[in-house]
């Protein structure tokens, strides 16, 4: 299970080297949920990414005013670390919380677009761009 976004900033912020950020972010790739094999589709796979991502959206309507619920899966250790951290920051989140919220600047914050490659970088926007999309399909068919 994922830790909350909030505690995921707070443990980032303890963590003084480079290195035991990236060895955080690997962690988080580590603790999330599974995607389940019939995922791996060519729907779920996130174009724009050098890796191989999927992400699958659904909505949770189970309590009531639904939220999205999403799980990822990448082939690279640190780029399932930041497939995790944005699940983190979208999942139970109603569709138009979603479309609000400011991923690339929670990445400018942790110092985490400094220090990823241009095509990590571009991979992290492809994502942030996908839950968009699929927050705003959400919100349109609610």
């Amino acid at each position: 299970m994922l830790p909350s976004i909030d505690e995921i900033v707070s443990n980032f912020e303890l963590l003084d080297e480079w290195e035991e950020r990236y060895r955080y972010i690997i962690e988080l790739g580590r603790m999330m949920e599974p995607l389940p094999e019939e995922a791996h589709t060519d729907a779920n796979k996130v174009q724009g990414c050098a890796s191989q991502v999927w992400l699958q959206t659904s909505l949770d309507r189970s309590r009531g005013e639904p939220v999205l619920h999403l799980v990822g899966e990448s082939d690279a250790h640190i780029v399932r670390g930041l497939v995790a951290l944005l699940i983190s920051l979208y999942n139970g989140r109603t569709p138009p919380e979603a479309l609000s919220v400011d991923a690339l600047g929670l990445f400018k914050e942790l110092g985490l677009s400094e220090h990823l490659t241009p095509q990590r970088s571009n991979g992290v926007r492809s994502m942030v761009e996908r839950i968009r999309r699929d927050a705003q399909v959400a919100a349109t068919a609610s």
